[in-house]
């Protein structure tokens, strides 16, 4: 019979494509994972897997089992879900997705309240990017995301827990005003983003409309701090989270930041799970609690 575990190997190497990092993802050696793959074709009758020097792809078959695979092992989390709803509180592990640009400024106010207010969590984190968090959601792989409006998807709902604004940081010598400056000063400033797919280069843009027509730069750059280092550089201008902006004030002397006009370009965030969570009814008490925890 086809194991949960065999599932889970095929469905950690799917998404690494490459049988040392899958392991690794899974907590096992190379060659017990290779085993139980080997297992897991010789009981289906069919190659799963193509094996090469550089790593090892799925074949047609492969992504289709896989695709079912991560179904039932979806469906099995579910009902481990419904039970711990069942018992009528909140316990055991709790996978919390964040972004980055806001997982160092809210995680440390937020997890001490979580942990004193539900001590039998076991939470459970993963930061990355708004795109990779909402698809582990909608798959299974996490119970919660925070992240920024909007998150948008049928089986998806999300509550709102608290807007942030953005703020311009420039360099010290720059041209830019004393502030608070006009949304429309933007256009005649060399504004640097994040590289594209990154969730904050969107929502800049998403909040600043129009306003940014000059020429927008960054290269490659994939964190804050780069886009930092740039400005203090002389490169131009980026727009930051104020909880980021607070921070620059406290340790960059190199730089300003600076609020801009009413009404301010920001960020709404939130929280988001799949609208059949078995624990759906009482996520909407850790939106209160993240609300709580926001930084003023």
């Amino acid at each position: 019979m086809i194991s949960l575990k065999q599932l889970r190997y095929l469905d950690t190497l799917a998404e690494t494509g490459h049988f040392g990092r899958a392991a690794e993802l899974a907590g096992v050696t190379q060659p017990a994972l290779s085993v139980q793959i080997r297992e897991l074709e010789a009981r289906l009758g069919v190659e799963l897997v193509e094996r090469h020097p550089a790593g090892a792809r799925l074949t047609a078959m492969g992504v289709e089992i896989a695709a079912r695979g991560a179904q039932v092992l979806a469906d099995v989390r579910e009902i481990e879900d419904f039970a711990k709803a069942r018992a009528g509180a909140f316990s055991g592990p709790l996978r919390l997705g964040i972004i980055p640009s806001i997982a160092p400024f809210l995680l440390p106010r937020l997890l001490p309240e979580i942990t004193a207010r539900y001590p039998a969590i076991d939470l459970v984190l993963r930061e990355t990017l708004t795109e990779t968090l909402m698809r582990e959601l909608v798959g299974g792989d996490l119970d919660l995301v925070i992240a920024s409006l909007p998150l948008d998807h049928p089986q998806v709902e999300t509550a709102e827990a608290y807007t942030e604004a953005f703020m311009l940081v420039a360099a010290q010598a720059g041209p830019a005003g004393a502030g608070p400056l006009p949304l429309s000063s933007l256009a005649d400033q060399r504004v640097l983003l994040l590289e594209d797919g990154h969730c904050l280069r969107d929502q800049v843009l998403h909040a600043c409309g129009t306003s940014l027509t000059g020429p927008r730069r960054g290269g490659g750059a994939t964190n804050l701090g780069t886009l930092v280092e740039l400005v203090a550089n002389g490169q131009g201008v980026t727009l930051v989270p104020e909880m980021y902006a607070h921070g620059i004030s406290g340790r960059e002397e190199r730089v300003r930041t600076l609020r801009f006009a009413d009404p301010e370009p920001n960020r709404r965030v939130a929280l988001a799970w799949r609208k059949t969570h078995p624990l759906a009814q009482r996520f909407g008490e850790l939106r209160d609690l993240v609300a709580a925890c926001a930084p003023q």
